[in-house]
């Protein structure tokens, strides 16, 4: 005891941040940047630990000492990520959250190797769902792994056989710890990079999802100006007859055509400037309900890139050009029988339709997405075919 003590006084002041004692940091603006603070800080205490540990039983060899080393290089360089800010001369933050999550992994492997038998034998459990979330069943690193585990007595789900794995002694325990240790770490890092790019792929769909936003928002804004600005361009206006009249009827207005070549000037001053951003309203209201009837199944996702959101505006916009592009199907006559809607109040009924139909695009986006949420949340679950309710979306 005297002699742990010693080696923790003469380590503590040769190396102040060799004994955990160096602080965390921040306040920092974002979640994932307070997540690698405290994950650096919590990796450099344990290590710290482990070193004191090996240095006390007099196994302080040279290889331990490069890994203690490269811990901190590697912890170095994510706390370095998670304190820098964005800018235009600086990393995107999608490279500086890859930085610091293969910083973490690349020290939490160094640990691993460097840490005693029993250290790793009391992080299996936690090990092997890690590895059982991020790699594939037929993956031969994790079913090398889950028959360590059960060698062992760590009991997690899989077909491994654990037949007298209770019988084995703490001492042979140990003794497998120390005989696989390169297998165990090749299967914790093989499922940190797995994790890292289901991540990567979670971040890609999002970006493409708030491309599509931005995309949509744009169509439908210019849309509008194009009525705004010139109302003729782009009529949304029907010619039914009644009582052996023919009608001008648009969503707004309508008017009697008494002579079909008098078309332009009656039509020019029947329709009214704002008759698009009209039409959009009504499809965004509609597709605003479609959003709000969503929530009902929504579960949340503990992810950061807020997907299940993104989703729910992408029907925002989509539902306002569903709506105004709906009318011009039926205007071009594309749906026999429903090519002269007799008033204005029909018109918005039918613009109503096309706005809340728009998720019969959207949910085949919303199958996706819950396709890569999935893949995120385990290996296992990758292939599990989620509802877009589930979604939220």
């Amino acid at each position: 005891m005297v002699a742990t003590l010693d080696v923790r006084r003469r380590t503590a002041d040769s190396d102040p941040a060799a004994d955990g004692f160096r602080p965390v940091g921040g306040p920092v603006s974002t979640g994932w940047q307070e997540r690698t603070l405290t994950r650096a800080s919590e990796l450099q205490a344990l290590t710290a630990s482990v070193w004191l540990e090996c240095s006390a039983l007099g196994d302080g060899s040279e290889n331990a000492e490069d890994l203690r080393a490269a811990v901190g290089r590697h912890l170095d360089a994510a706390r370095d990520a998670a304190r820098r800010k964005c800018s235009l001369r600086r990393p995107h933050q999608s490279s500086l959250i890859e930085r610091a999550s293969s910083n973490l992994d690349a020290a939490e492997a160094h640990l691993l190797h460097l840490a005693p038998s029993d250290y790793v034998l009391g992080q299996m459990p936690s090990l092997l769902n890690h590895v059982q979330r991020h790699l594939a069943p037929t993956d031969p690193r994790r079913r090398n792994f889950e028959y360590i585990a059960a060698r062992v007595g760590v009991r997690g789900p899989g077909p491994i056989t654990r037949k007298n794995a209770e019988e084995l002694t703490q001492a042979a325990k140990l003794s497998d710890m120390d005989l696989q240790r390169g297998t165990i770490v090749s299967a914790v890092r093989g499922a940190s990079s797995a994790a890292l790019r289901e991540q990567l792929k979670l971040r890609s769909f999002r970006n493409v999802v708030v491309v599509a936003i931005l995309a949509s928002t744009f169509l439908a804004v210019a849309l509008g100006f194009i009525g705004l600005m010139s109302p003729t361009t782009l009529p949304l206006c029907f010619q039914p007859e009644s009582g052996g009249q023919t009608l001008l009827v648009c969503p707004t207005r309508q008017s009697v055509l008494s002579d079909i070549s008098d078309l332009a000037r009656v039509t020019g001053n029947t329709v009214d400037p704002k008759d698009l951003f009209v039409v959009e309203l009504v499809g965004l209201a509609a597709a605003a309900v479609a959003a709000a009837t969503a929530i009902r199944g929504l579960r949340g996702s503990s992810e950061r890139s807020g997907l299940p959101l993104a989703l729910t505006v992408l029907k925002l916009p989509t539902g306002a050009l569903t709506a105004v592009l709906g009318l011009i199907l039926l205007r071009g006559e594309f749906v026999p029988g429903l090519s002269a809607l007799d008033s204005p109040g029909q018109i918005l009924a039918w613009a109503l339709v096309f706005g809340y139909g728009q998720e019969l695009f959207t949910r085949l986006i919303d199958r996706q997405g819950q396709q890569v949420l999935n893949g995120v949340r385990g290996a296992s679950n990758a292939s599990a075919e989620g509802s877009p309710e589930q979604l939220g979306a």
